[in-house]
């Protein structure tokens, strides 16, 4: 009965007919693939990654902690094809940037095989950040659930849910909060519990949002039940306008999610999969930094079986 209110709610929020057209593959076992084409309220390409964590073969991995700061920056593509995965999204937002330095800094919390190298914290970059920005975690069987700071540690490490950490992702904001949307919003004389602070590039505010921008995106999400991740990536090239964040987040819950996280957007938004015929690796989205997309502080790679097998 709740898969189908779920579905009936996921069928209530899609776009009306006519202005979306969806192309749905299932390349590996557990993996759903569905590449959508809108035309309104603007031309759209997004991508759709919906992955079954209880599926055989499925297994995660975060870039690993490496260089003189906390990771080596890589594209996407190039660290799926290290890894031999087969489809891979980008994470964390990082600095120093812009800069053509490799090694960088995460900024949130961070973990990669069960080590946790980057600490939640309260980020520069204060009017697109929140900050102790809550993460996604998994343990090494793929349960799954948004984390927290535990305010009992000063070191940004330790986390107030009783899970453990085998991989972990964080992003600006958790955007969609048990089912409902949750964009950040700025501090000010009316807004006394915002999490943002104005300012920035662009002098950002509640007037003038980060989060209100059609632009590049990733995300990442959960079901209800914790057993499906969501991911998914907006093009702003070739034809595809963007998104906001709250648009992305309506979508999110439209395909189910339950909770959800803005990754870092823009030119780093890459989406790279393997062709389940050739093994070949590609880009699966537009890339708007270059052809190969840009090199970023840490991706997540998904490994999965060939449809058909018992897993790995």
């Amino acid at each position: 009965m709740l898969r189908g209110l779920v579905f009936l709610a996921a069928l209530l929020c899609r776009p009306p007919a006519g202005t979306a057209a969806d192309t749905v593959e299932r390349p590996f076992q557990g993996v759903t693939h569905i590449a959508r084409v809108e035309t309104e309220p603007r031309p759209r390409r997004i991508h759709i990654v919906e992955i079954d964590l209880s599926a055989a073969g499925i297994r995660l991995k975060l870039t690993p902690p490496g260089g003189k700061r906390e990771t080596v920056r890589q594209t996407t593509l190039d660290f799926l094809k290290q890894e031999r995965a087969q489809l891979g999204i980008n994470a964390h937002f990082f600095l120093p940037f812009p800069s053509a330095e490799t090694d960088v800094d995460l900024i949130g919390f961070a973990a990669s095989e069960g080590k946790t190298f980057s600490a939640f914290e309260t980020p520069v970059q204060s009017y697109a950040i929140v900050a102790d920005a809550p993460a996604l975690a998994f343990d090494s069987s793929n349960r799954a659930a948004i984390v927290h700071r535990d305010p009992a540690f000063d070191d940004g490490h330790h986390i107030r849910e009783s899970v453990t950490v085998w991989t972990a992702v964080s992003g600006s904001a958790q955007i969609v909060t048990a089912g409902a949307k949750t964009i950040p919003r700025y501090l000010d004389g009316l807004v006394l519990d915002g999490l943002l602070r104005p300012g920035g590039p662009n002098a950002y505010s509640n007037a003038k949002s980060w989060y209100d921008v059609p632009q590049a995106r990733s995300a990442a999400a959960l079901t209800r039940d914790g057993r499906t991740l969501i991911l998914l990536t907006v093009d702003v090239r070739n034809g595809s306008a963007g998104m906001s964040v709250g648009e992305v987040a309506d979508m999110l819950i439209g395909e189910g999610a339950y909770d959800a996280l803005n990754l870092d957007g823009g030119g780093s938004t890459t989406l790279a999969m393997e062709d389940p015929a050739s093994h070949t690796p590609r880009l699966v989205n537009i890339s708007s930094d270059n052809p190969r997309g840009r090199s970023v502080g840490s991706n997540l790679v998904v490994f999965a079986a060939p449809r058909g097998s018992a897993g790995r």
